[in-house]
């Protein structure tokens, strides 16, 4: 689904923007940091807000990334975890993309299993 290049793209610090779909039917858009691993994007926070919510409710998340002309997005089912081995795993991910998360006693997953892939050339497989 990714290539060699998007691999890259994606373990270098780069923000992402996460968008869901709220109740009222809206897009829900806002910046994250993310972390790709074999085939499931993972994006951490807090438990109970907005971007958790919606993609709880909804089931279906896309995450996208962009660094000048160079750009990947990944869309798919959407769960939120809470299981600690999941939390634990997203957070080591994390850490080695950008930097060690402060603590918080309610950060859970959102976990995309990546059904698509879009990005410039060179990002797709």
């Amino acid at each position: 689904m990714i290539s060699e290049a998007g691999l890259a793209f994606v373990s270098e610090r780069h923000l992402a923007t996460l968008s869901t779909i709220g109740r009222d039917g809206r897009i829900h858009a806002v910046p994250v940091g993310m972390t790709y691993r074999d085939g499931v994007v993972r994006i951490i926070g807090t438990r109970g807000t907005q971007k958790f919510v919606n993609a709880a409710r909804a089931g279906r998340a896309t995450v996208s990334s962009v660094d000048g002309a160079r750009w990947i997005s990944f869309e798919g089912p959407a769960r939120v975890r809470d299981e600690p081995e999941a939390v634990a795993e997203a957070v080591r991910l994390y850490t080695e993309r950008y930097r060690q998360p402060r603590e918080n006693p309610r950060r859970v997953v959102l976990e995309i299993a990546v059904e698509r892939v879009m990005g410039s050339a060179g990002m797709k497989a």
